[in-house]
């Protein structure tokens, strides 16, 4: 192949957005106001072609915020086009693994960055058989232990790796907590505890000045506190991975879709996102959604990966 067609190649290649057969483009369009992007609207079950729990904050075309870091929003984070290096901070609402499995995989993508600045982390404290966010990190990295110990650099900054900073939260408090702020002032992220049965969890709601998100995290929806902190925000996304009518043990994990609606209504939300699909909830999707209807009346936004959502 000549020099001519080579550079014809190269600049065919460089304007093509790949895109799914439904048509959904994997990067969103620049924007001056905020996006929100689902980078894993699934579970835990690889039945879908879903990625389990992820999600990005985009600010002015960079990658500013992740919640949840599941098994697929590794390859989604690269689809999407965002940058480890753009990240101000990461915001994990559990360790189950369809919301933590990727992390590590993340992490060391990192490597390859020329970031230099420290990131910042949360997550809840642990309790039980589930970690806190300082001890998981010390068991996927801690020197000569760690599952991933040659990475070890993440915990105080060497061998070319950024330092993280860990911010853990206590789960059974119902008070939130401050988590990150911007330099500026303009961007925050606050965590607040959320009951999901057993296992400690968190919300997370991000304030870009005027406009905020909330991410509700896998709940039970029985949380007045929940209530308060999503009270009013532009966009709430919210997990929907059981049917009506669930039974007992599913009941006392997640919300089912008529919880979820009286939920948006109370909190007075612009836009609900649900997410975090499982086949049990999407086999009688329609059922499930007047469910919600019937209680919200307001924009219903039903997630598949690697959407965007204008706030």
């Amino acid at each position: 192949m000549n020099r001519l067609m080579l550079k014809i190649v190269a600049l065919l290649c460089a304007s093509i957005t790949v895109t799914y057969a439904d048509g959904h483009s994997t990067v969103c369009p620049a924007s001056e106001s905020p996006v929100l992007q689902v980078l894993g609207s699934g579970g835990p079950i690889a039945d879908d072609g879903r990625a389990s729990s992820g999600y990005l904050v985009w600010i002015n075309g960079r990658s500013r915020f992740l919640i949840d870091a599941g098994g697929g929003v590794f390859l989604r984070f690269g689809e999407a086009g965002a940058r480890f290096k753009d990240l101000e901070h990461i915001a994990i609402s559990h360790f189950h693994t369809d919301h933590s499995s990727d992390l590590s995989a993340l992490l060391k993508s990192g490597y390859f960055s020329d970031r230099t600045d420290t990131l910042g982390i949360s997550g809840p404290a642990g309790e039980g058989e589930y970690p806190g966010m300082n001890e998981y990190l010390l068991r996927l990295l801690a020197p000569e232990k760690g599952a991933y110990a040659y990475l070890d650099g993440y915990l105080d900054g060497s061998a070319g790796l950024v330092k993280l900073a860990p911010h853990t939260v206590d789960a059974q408090s119902q008070e939130f907590s401050r988590v990150y702020g911007s330099p500026a002032g303009t961007n925050e992220v606050a965590a607040l505890g959320v009951p999901h049965g057993p296992v400690p969890a968190l919300a997370y709601r991000i304030r870009i000045g005027e406009k905020s998100i909330v991410f509700s995290g896998d709940q039970n929806g029985s949380s007045d506190a929940f209530m308060d902190f999503a009270s009013g925000s532009d966009v709430m996304v919210m997990h929907m991975p059981v049917p009506e009518g669930i039974n007992l043990t599913g009941r006392n994990l997640h919300a089912p879709p008529s919880r979820i609606g009286e939920i948006a209504a109370k909190a007075a939300v612009g836009k609900l996102v649900l997410s975090h699909f499982m086949a049990r909830s999407l086999a009688d999707l329609e059922a499930n959604l007047d469910e919600i209807r019937a209680r919200f009346d307001g924009e219903l936004v039903l997630a598949n990966d690697l959407d965007c959502v204008g706030i």
